[in-house]
């Protein structure tokens, strides 16, 4: 069990209570932009450009950003007048104000770096900044920062007020195993991501090249065996379409079916569920298909394909549509999603309500019944493998969120 001077899982070998500290006796480096001087010797030394130049001017947005640009450069002269500011690998950058006490550690660049406005810098030369930058991110320095902020229209904490804080820490050899361990917990997570932004680039690529773009009745890219002309149809050809019903006052979380709303489907399974011995399930194959949505909003013209039987029923303003024996479910399920069609009702003013004399208009290509099957059987695989790596995504962030809590005082 964890308690005041340990924490609950430790490396073997390490058997000694953390010391506590304050924050100001931790960081021997805590700075900002506008400690380099006045507004106006700060405006005289320093030029900023946007186009490359001798170093980075480090921001929040930049590690928001997965440090990835774009980038805001500073020449040699502002580089040097910058001296008090300048950033190196394994620096902490904090977000002070608006959101507070969001934290990044600084990576390596292909370029000196120096702080821009806007951002704290913070550094621990009698530490490792490793094991620093993951105890920033527990919750008990997350609740400390909380009660210290100055609440307002942009909230912020002060120097002193985070100096102030108090934590516990081991001895520097402890410190560099838990931060090497994090680190490598970072990078595993990261490679993950990667993966999964590839697969989602990947499908996004293949959608745009498996569908006939306008004024063609062929896509780019077809399976083998196929190549005789796309045939246009509407939606009220190809499948068949019901409204959802108002379920609101039967919702009860004992219920027997899972509702499908507008935030279901756009989340991906937000589950309430409710029992109304009335309700018309949603079978296996249909498609759910939201109608309404406030301006230049994510959920419009949203799909879900349902998976099995008995499971999920409809609310309102969530329309089912049930592909015809001709129609491949899956294929109906990708072509329908997010449609610039039905993107089109969207004025950016007034809530978006697809009627469902819009829906069943809807006009587009479709190939043979054997050819759709071949198209959602290829973005099924997709699908899965996105999921997949979604969920491996996941479980490692709870796994960080776990040890987090575990491995600190």
């Amino acid at each position: 069990m964890s308690n005041d001077t340990q924490p609950e899982i430790r490396f073997p070998g390490f058997t000694d209570d953390w010391e506590e500290r304050k924050l100001k006796d931790i960081f021997d480096i805590h700075t900002d932009f506008v400690s380099n001087g006045s507004f106006q010797a700060l405006k005289d030394n320093v030029k900023l450009y946007k186009t490359e130049n001798y170093a980075y001017m480090i921001r929040l947005q930049d590690a928001s950003n997965n440090w990835s640009g774009p980038w805001l450069y500073t020449d040699k002269q502002g580089f040097d007048f910058l001296s008090k500011s300048m950033v190196y690998k394994d620096d902490i950058l904090m977000s002070d104000r608006g959101t507070i006490g969001k934290f990044f550690l600084v990576p390596q660049l292909d370029k000196p770096m120096t702080l821009s406005s806007n951002a704290v810098l913070l550094r621990s030369t009698k530490n490792d900044n490793n094991f620093i930058y993951y105890m920033l991110n527990t919750s008990n320095i997350s609740n400390q920062i909380i009660v210290r902020t100055t609440p307002g229209v942009q909230p912020m904490i002060s120097k002193t007020e985070f100096k102030k804080i108090n934590t516990r820490i081991p001895n520097i050899q402890e410190q560099q195993k838990i931060g090497s361990f994090f680190k490598q917990l970072d990078n595993t997570i990261a490679l993950h991501q990667r993966k999964l932004d590839l697969l989602k680039e990947t499908k996004k690529g293949f959608l745009q090249k498996m569908f006939p773009k306008n004024g063609a009745k062929v896509p780019e890219v077809r399976f083998p065996g196929f190549t005789g002309d796309w045939e246009q149809r509407k939606l009220i050809d190809v499948a068949n379409y019901r409204n959802g019903k108002a379920h609101e006052k039967d919702i009860s979380k004992d219920g027997d079916y899972i509702v499908v709303n507008s935030k279901f489907v756009s989340t991906n399974g937000t589950v309430k569920k409710f029992s109304d011995s009335l309700i018309e399930p949603l079978i296996k194959g249909e498609i759910a298909f939201v109608l309404s949505d406030v301006p230049n909003g994510k959920a419009i013209a949203r799909t879900f394909l349902v998976d099995k039987n008995e499971k999920y029923s409809l609310n309102q303003r969530i329309a089912g549509i049930t592909p015809t024996d001709e129609t491949d479910s899956y294929y109906l399920y990708i072509l329908m999603n997010r449609h610039p069609y039905f993107l089109k009702f969207d004025n950016g003013v007034g809530q978006t309500n697809l009627s469902k004399k819009e829906v069943e208009n809807f006009e587009t290509f479709y190939p043979s019944f054997e050819e759709q099957q071949k198209i959602g059987r290829f973005f099924k695989t997709l699908d899965d493998a996105i999921a997949l790596h979604q969920r491996k995504l996941d479980l490692l962030k709870e796994t960080k969120k776990g040890f987090l809590q575990k491995m600190f005082v």
